[in-house]
This record gives structure tokens, sequence and C-alpha cells, in this order.
């Protein structure tokens, strides 16, 4: 993975980057982010705010209570609707990118399955990580 890296729409109507190398790489299982990707999970890279910029264009934002009880904020292309990050008010210092709007998402490997409990039975989750049942048991650095 090189530094910087770069992401955005399947259009091009928003580019981003980020200066940093992620703090984590997760699989979420919640519920919102199935609804909100139309899959099973959500690959994330989680980076500090601070170390993303937006380059092009002005995504639109989503936001809902997620099944943490927290306020999840989620940007997507106007566009053509493509999901490209969130935030949550938990940690408003982070933000979690989605692999599938990377440049080059073949570096993305997942280090934790997250909100495990709310895998659909359909979907496999990776035996080679650990598994939360829920997000907040991977503790204070996740």
């Amino acid at each position: 993975m090189d530094v910087p890296f770069f992401g955005g729409c399947a259009c091009g109507a928003v580019r981003y980057e980020c200066s940093v190398v992620p703090l984590a790489m997760v699989s979420c299982h919640c519920r919102d982010c199935q609804r909100a990707g139309g899959s099973g999970f959500s690959p994330t890279v989680l980076v500090p705010a601070v170390a993303f910029k937006l380059l092009k264009g002005e995504p639109k934002f989503h936001t809902i209570k997620a099944d943490s009880g927290h306020t999840a904020r989620r940007a997507f292309c106007a566009e053509r609707g493509a999901p490209l990050f969130a935030s949550t008010s938990a940690r408003s210092d982070c933000l979690g990118i989605r692999a599938g709007s990377l440049d080059d998402p073949s570096w993305f490997r997942p280090q934790a399955e997250v909100w495990a409990a709310s895998a659909q039975p359909w979907d496999h989750l990776n035996p080679e990580v650990p598994h939360f049942p829920h997000d907040s048991q991977r503790g204070p650095n996740a």
C-alpha cells in the first residue's frame, strides 16, 4: 500500500486522498452497513479524520441513529449513489472509508469482523481474523 492513497466514486464526481497508513481495517456486519451498501457487510478502512481530504466534488450525506446508539453519518456520490465513507459520533476523530471506493482496493486486509452478531447466515465470516459480536468489544483502540 502506498501513502498517500486515493479513491472516489464510480463516476469520478467525488475524489479523495488519505495521507496516512490506516489505523485498522474491518468488515462491519451491522444492519446499517448492510442496508447502506446492499450487501452482507461493509469492508472499511479506518483512518484519522484529519488525514482525509476531499480533492474533488461534494458528496451527499445521510445521518441515522446506528445500531450502537450513536449517530452515523454516511457520505455517498450525489450523482450515482455509490457509498464512499462514514463517521460516527462514537469516534469523531476517525473516518471509515469504504474499501470498494479505493483506487486500488487490493491491499485491504480485514483485521476484525465487527458486529458479527448481525452477520447474515449466508455471509461467510473470515475464520482467520477475530470476530466481535458488537463493535464496542474491540476495545479503546478500535
